[in-house]
């Protein structure tokens, strides 16, 4: 017998994968039902009533997840999506573990759920070109963000500013989660349109994307600014001497992620909350 077909009759069996509940059991099952289709062909042979059992499982599986998907977007339509999301969060903060590994930073099952929830639609292509000192567009890993939320005691008075926000992912979910005004800035304007499509389909009224440079942005309302080292070199110097001067009226915070950090943590008008670490947001305090 086949490991496919031991796999699907021992999946057939079990009730308990379509309990909105399971959710990494039915993303692990899909991987792997996947890992078999592409690769295992010539283990299985031509089996093709076997392969659409396969498609029929995963056509099920997913349409479980749409569901699951589905009612927590309505919460977050009616404005009580943020309870619901810190359960999975607490739920997988233990037993979470990467699926992939990018720059050092493994994106992990709650990926899965939050690219599920906001839903966006497929952004055309890029047609910005990036010079020597921006880089590749990746998003922040969910568990990322949602610890970001938890450390930056974020109030109604605060003002998120995403510089480089790519399709929302931070600013999105800030949005959800607290009553904080968020604001994305990218330089890709199908990212940000595509980022604006989904807060508007969530009912989200304090997240809005701007399609701009950061270098002429205004950043006159923002008290806390996020990075996920969205550029380096001479654009990073310009952006840091621009908050610099916005420190010289008000406090504010700087939530930094990625290389982009031990470089901020040289800048002597800041005081970092924690030791600063590249695989965790760190904060720091305009001083």
């Amino acid at each position: 017998m086949s490991t496919l077909q031991t796999l699907l009759e021992t999946l057939e069996q079990d009730d308990s994968l379509r309990r909105p509940e399971q959710l990494r059991q039915r993303i692990e099952v899909l991987d792997r039902i996947e890992t078999y289709l592409i690769h295992g062909q010539h283990q299985e042979g031509e089996d093709s009533a076997l392969h659409r059992r396969a498609q029929a499982m995963c056509a099920d599986l997913e349409a479980t997840n749409r569901e699951l998907y589905q009612s927590i977007r309505r919460k977050i339509q009616q404005g009580s999506g943020a309870g619901t999301l810190f359960e999975w969060v607490n739920a997988w903060s233990d037993a979470a573990r990467p699926l992939d590994q990018l720059n050092g930073i493994g994106y992990d099952f709650l990926d899965v759920l939050v690219s599920g929830v906001l839903q966006f639609e497929e952004p055309g292509d890029r047609v910005t070109e990036l010079t020597p000192d921006m880089l590749f567009y990746q998003p922040t890993p969910a568990r990322d963000i949602f610890d970001f939320i938890s450390r930056a005691k974020l109030g109604e008075k605060d003002v998120v500013i995403d510089l480089g926000s790519g399709l929302g992912h931070v600013s999105l979910l800030t949005a959800i989660c607290t009553r904080t005004r968020c604001i994305g800035i990218e330089l890709e304007a199908a990212y940000a349109d595509c980022a604006n499509k989904s807060a508007q389909s969530l009912n989200l009224h304090n997240a809005t994307f701007i399609a701009q440079d950061v270098r002429s942005a205004d950043f006159s309302s923002g008290t806390v600014f996020y990075l996920y080292t969205p550029f380096s070199g001479a654009i990073l110097r310009h952006v840091l001497d621009m908050l610099k001067l916005e420190a010289a009226n008000r406090e504010i915070r700087l939530c930094t992620l990625g290389p982009c950090t031990p470089v901020i943590a040289q800048e002597g008008w800041l005081k970092a909350v924690d030791t600063p670490d590249i695989d965790r947001v760190a904060i720091f305090h305009s001083v």
